[in-house]
C-alpha cells in the first residue's frame, strides 16, 4: 500500500540487517548501509577495560561461542569469539552466499570500528546509539561515548534538527546525562510501558523524541498522535510486519526502527 506520507518516515536498521544477518555485527551494518537504510541502531556496552562493543544483552552466551557478561570481559576477551556463527547460515544474505564472511564482518564490533564504517559509507547515514549498562557503570558509559563522538567530530551538532547521531535509553537519567553534556544532541526516551507522562502525551524535560514500542503504537494509536501534537517526534521499534508498516505510516511517525531495512524501504516505495 502506498501513502502520501510516507516519504517523510527514516528508516533505521535495528541492530543492522538483523534479519539477513547476525545482529551487531560488520556485516549486518554494511548490509543495511547496502540496503539504503537511512540510519543505523546500536546497542552499546562498556567492556571491564573500557571499550564501548555493540552487543544488545548484559551477557554474550546468546549471540557468541563464549559465555559471560560484558562488563566482565576485556575487549580482547570478545575479539576472539565468534559473534557471527550462531545465525542460522540458510539466513544469510545473498551476496554473502559468493564468499565465506570474514572474521572481521563476524567478530565483535565496537563502536569506534561502526563510527568508521559510517564516516567510509558514500553518502549520509545516521546513527542511533542505544546506552545499555549494569549500575556499576553509572555514568561511564555516557563518558566514553560522548569522549568517542567528539573524536568524530559528532558529540556538539549545531543543531538537534540535523544532528547525523542521536542517543536513545530507556533510562532519563542516562539521556539526562547525555542532555548535561551536550545540550544540541538529540535524545530518544525508549518506553515500552504506557506510563502517566506518557499517556499525557509528555516526555521528560528536556526530550523531545518519543521511543514507543510498536506493541504500544497498535494498543494506544492515540497516544502517538497526542506525542505529534505536542511536539513530539515518535520513533516506532521494533516494526516487522507489513500491516505494522501501514500502521506507522497512517499514524505519521517520524522513524521505523525495523530488522527487515529493505523490505521496509520497499513497502514504503523507496
Amino acid at each position: 500500500m502506498t501513502h502520501a506520507r510516507q516519504h517523510l518516515i527514516q528508516v533505521v536498521a535495528h541492530r543492522g540487517a538483523s534479519e539477513e544477518a547476525p545482529e551487531h555485527t560488520l556485516a549486518a551494518y554494511q548490509k543495511a548501509i547496502e540496503d539504503g537504510a537511512d540510519a543505523l541502531e546500536c546497542d552499546v556496552r562498556l567492556t571491564a577495560d573500557g571499550h564501548l562493543v555493540c552487543v544488545h544483552d548484559r551477557r554474550i552466551n546468546r549471540t557468541s561461542n563464549g559465555r559471560g557478561a560484558v562488563s566482565a570481559l576485556e575487549l580482547a576477551d570478545l575479539a576472539a569469539l565468534d559473534f557471527g556463527s550462531w545465525k542460522n547460515r540458510d539466513e544469510a544474505p545473498d551476496w554473502e552466499q559468493e564468499r565465506p564472511p570474514s572474521w572481521d564482518e563476524q567478530s565483535v564490533l565496537t563502536l569506534e570500528r561502526l563510527l568508521e564504517l559510517v564516516a567510509d559509507a558514500g553518502r549520509p547515514v545516521e546513527l542511533a546509539i542505544e546506552t545499555k549498562h549494569p549500575t556499576r557503570w553509572a555514568g561511564q558509559v555516557e563518558e566514553r561515548l560522548l569522549h568517542l563522538l567528539k573524536r568524530f567530530d559528532l558529540d556538539a551538532p549545531a543543531s538537534a534538527d540535523i544532528s547525523p547521531v542521536r542517543v536513545m535509553s530507556f533510562s532519563a537519567r542516562s539521556l539526562h546525562r547525555i542532555r548535561a553534556a551536550s545540550a544540541t544532541l538529540p535524545t530518544v526516551h525508549l518506553t515500552q510501558f504506557v506510563t502517566p507522562r506518557l499517556r499525557d502525551g509528555r516526555l521528560p524535560e528536556g526530550i523531545r523524541i518519543a521511543g514507543p514500542s510498536v506493541r504500544i503504537v497498535r494498543s494506544h494509536p492515540a497516544l502517538i498522535e497526542r506525542l505529534k501534537r505536542a511536539g513530539n517526534q515518535v520513533h516506532v521499534w521494533t516494526v516487522n510486519e507489513p500491516e505494522d508498516v501501514d500502521l506507522c505510516v497512517r499514524l505519521g511517525v517520524d522513524a521505523i526502527i525495523t530488522n527487515r531495512p529493505r523490505a521496509v524501504l520497499r513497502q514504503l516505495g523507496r
